[in-house]
């Protein structure tokens, strides 16, 4: 029964906002408490709903302070440098533009972390994106594809989860698997030249305003203002007036200090970008009046962004507190036939696609993984194998909207969730086969 309800609850949330029947806020609560009640719950929804969010506060802290640090960046300029540069190595063609997005995600994914990679992604390659006219929803497909696939690295979640589970080495996990890494790049960057040609040919010829090469006195989100949109006030534009091009050095340093400190893992992200959003404020705009008008200008991402986690936190404490993880968990170790035994490894790798999609990814690598590879062991297939296959569905889950980053990618971008699930799920899918079949062919997975 709460196999059932689980896998339905998700579905339905999944129809809701593809259908645009709601917006991801309100489906993100008012499915899981429905099925919740459903479940017989009652008021202990209450509470699982609290243990959901006790569970995602840091993530909503860190994003809420991430938004403001990286928002005060963007005002004075930060990234101007970077977008005249990508601007003549693009040289005015949304193909290049794109294949460019498909790099810098890739390059910034290396620390690990999803919500930076958007953020320095959709800071410097946004604006260009807005004025030369392609859809930002094929920067959110490729940065989401990207970072999905880099999201193996050994130092990231999924591989350090599947290690812990099984009681491997990481880099036992990992190491085999880079050429099936390497062959996901490939087809990620193939899907980004496709998608940029397809930009090329809708747009048309193009040419982009002179001052934009120029960048004298503007900010990043200047080039960002949207068609129709006022350069002073409209949608996230920003007015130049904001621009500190003396403290270009000490914003860049404080910036790298940031990246830096936050790969050594010495204080907690969310503590982290506090401190960094505090220090950030107070050097470039010196005034209280200006730093409430700072904070006011990215409010609505902030709540945008806040509140789709804290919603988010609805749906995973009551997956969780009803019992309807471990029931699916417990669920696909038993549907498995005996005789497809042999092949766990391949399913494992199938199941992870939709399954870390549709659940955490501690609920599938402490409490579904562990499962499989006892089964496995009896086909004389290893821990090790097990976990390189399961590794590969990340692609599809970094997708998923219990992941944090993916509602800060696709709210700093401007673009609706369900257009990204349309345009990127299907790829995000095709990366993940195509990791698994290649990790299969080199022997690193049994078949």
């Amino acid at each position: 029964m709460l196999t059932v309800l689980g896998l339905t609850m998700v579905a339905t949330f999944m129809v809701v906002i593809m259908t645009r029947r709601a917006t991801p806020i309100v489906a993100l609560i008012a499915v899981p408490v429905t099925f919740g009640l459903i479940a017989g719950s009652g008021t202990r929804i209450g509470a699982m709903i609290i243990d959901g969010i006790e569970d995602l506060a840091p993530t909503a802290a860190m994003l809420f302070f991430a938004i403001i640090y990286f928002g005060v960046m963007i005002d004075v300029g930060l990234f101007d440098p970077i977008v005249k540069v990508v601007v003549r190595l693009v040289h005015n063609d949304p193909a290049r533009l794109v294949l460019g997005t498909a790099a810098l995600s890739g390059v910034v994914s290396l620390d690990g972390d999803g919500s930076t990679t958007y953020i320095i992604t959709t800071s410097a390659l946004l604006p260009l994106y807005l004025k030369l006219g392609v859809s930002p929803v094929v920067l959110t497909v490729v940065a989401g594809l990207a970072n999905g696939t880099m999201n193996i690295v050994p130092w990231g979640g999924p591989t350090a989860r599947a290690a812990a589970a099984l009681k491997l080495s990481p880099s036992e996990v990992f190491v085999p698997m880079i050429p099936a890494l390497v062959a996901g790049l490939a087809v990620v960057f193939s899907f980004a030249w496709h998608l940029g040609v397809l930009e090329r040919r809708r747009i048309g010829s193009i040419v982009v305003r002179e001052r934009v090469l120029a960048g004298v006195g503007d900010s990043a989100l200047i080039a960002a203002t949207p068609p129709g949109g006022d350069e002073t006030t409209g949608n996230g534009g920003i007015s130049g007036q904001h621009a500190r091009p003396r403290l270009m050095w000490v914003n860049a340093a404080l910036t790298i200090a940031l990246l830096s400190v936050l790969t050594l893992d010495i204080l907690p992200i969310a503590v982290l970008f506090m401190i960094a959003a505090a220090v950030a404020l107070a050097i470039n705009f010196p005034k209280v009046a200006e730093q409430q008008s700072a904070i006011t200008r990215h409010s609505s991402s902030i709540v945008a962004v806040v509140g789709m986690v804290l919603a988010a936190a609805v749906l995973t404490g009551i997956f969780k507190g009803t019992g309807m993880v471990d029931a699916v968990a417990t669920w696909v170790a038993h549907v498995i036939p005996t005789s497809m035994g042999s092949h766990l490894a391949i399913i494992t790798g199938l199941l992870s696609i939709p399954f870390t999609f549709l659940m955490s990814n501690d609920a599938f690598y402490f409490g579904v993984l562990p499962v499989l590879s006892e089964t496995a062991g009896n086909y004389g297939i290893s821990a090790a194998e097990m976990a390189r296959a399961s590794i590969t569905g990340q692609p599809f889950h970094m997708q998923s909207p219990l992941v944090p980053a993916i509602l800060l990618l696709v709210s700093l971008a401007g673009v609706s969730l369900a257009d990204h699930h349309k345009k990127v799920l299907w790829r995000a899918a095709v990366v993940a086969i195509v990791m698994l079949v290649t990790g299969t062919v080199i022997g690193a997975i049994p078949f």
